[in-house]
């Protein structure tokens, strides 16, 4: 593996509930009062935010701040581009998921005549649309994107003409559009969707291997097929969203928790078992929310176990 970059990525606008730009330094806490070094030894970069537009009252319900989440995008676009070109590999810690679209596509844009799998660890699928989700959090809707579907055979929703030149800067935000193709997204614990997104898993049979089916056939079967099913790929991106992990066994420490996840060892064997394709060009970890947990600071602890677990 290359030199690791720590990419600081504090953005939470994405998201539906406030916090998760506090998950990098609740992260750095984990690590001091582990008297780990971790975030000492490696470069990082801080990437600007528009946090601040938390203030404004929000005018678009349809994707909430999706003129400030495509601008944090592009921003970590290019910091992610720049990290790969400079041969680093990039550790992109992120408030909100919203922001996955930009490392997607600057990864795509470093290398644009290659093929780009994903590995999404995640309790959500994230992928919704303006036309099609529930709740206007643009977090929701960066797989979307990536794919470049709109979903209109399940929009719900009337969107304006602003927030559907924002939603098409999204989907090309690549050098090429779509950024990935279905057959190359392999999702790792999702576990709660809505029918908008079902219908889009349906169609393009994406595969997710849930919690249950890994215990039950073995993590060792499982994370081999789906190196196999990557095995056209060039080149692989993996996020970890904390609340792929059991909230009931770990922490409430993040927007969304969901029950009956994984456990910390699971989600180390999975990256684990991904990294030895020697494909995995970045890692990217989000979601931590430390104002919402119940236990301290233990979401962010046991995330910082996965990153020590990767990186030692």
């Amino acid at each position: 593996m290359n030199s690791i970059k720590i990419l600081k990525n504090r953005s939470d606008i994405g998201a539906g509930t406030r916090g998760s730009d506090m998950g990098i330094d609740a992260l750095e806490i984990a690590a001091i009062n582990q008297e780990h070094d971790f975030f000492n030894r490696h470069p990082f970069i801080d990437i600007p935010t528009h946090n601040e537009t938390v203030y404004n009252k929000v005018k678009n319900t349809t994707a909430k701040r999706i003129n400030f989440v495509t601008t944090q995008c592009e921003r970590l676009k290019s910091a992610t581009k720049a990290t790969i070109l400079e041969a680093n590999f990039p550790l992109i810690l992120s408030g909100d998921h919203s922001s996955a679209l930009g490392s997607l596509a600057g990864i795509k844009s470093a290398f644009p005549e290659q093929t780009l799998g994903v590995v999404w660890i995640d309790a959500h699928a994230d992928l919704h649309t303006p036309f099609s989700s529930p709740s206007g959090n643009v977090h929701g809707m960066p797989l979307a994107a990536a794919l470049g579907h709109d979903n209109i055979n399940q929009k719900i929703n009337r969107v304006s003409a602003e927030t559907q030149a924002d939603w098409e800067q999204m989907k090309n935000m690549g050098s090429i559009s779509p950024i990935l193709k279905p057959e190359h997204l392999i999702y790792f614990g999702v576990r709660d969707t809505e029918s908008q997104e079902d219908d889009i898993i349906e169609r393009c049979k994406i595969k997710n291997y849930k919690v249950h089916e890994m215990r039950h056939r073995g993590f060792e079967m499982c994370i081999k097929e789906a190196i196999e099913k990557l095995s056209e790929v060039d080149m692989i991106y993996i996020t970890f969203d904390v609340d792929a992990l059991d909230c009931d066994l770990i922490s409430y420490g993040t927007g969304t928790p969901v029950s009956k996840g994984f456990d910390v060892d699971e989600v180390v064997r999975i990256i684990k078992g991904i990294q030895t394709t020697e494909k995995v060009v970045a890692l990217e970890v989000c979601e931590i929310n430390p104002l919402l947990d119940h236990k301290g600071n233990r979401m962010a602890e046991a995330a910082f176990e996965v990153i020590d677990a990767i990186f030692n």
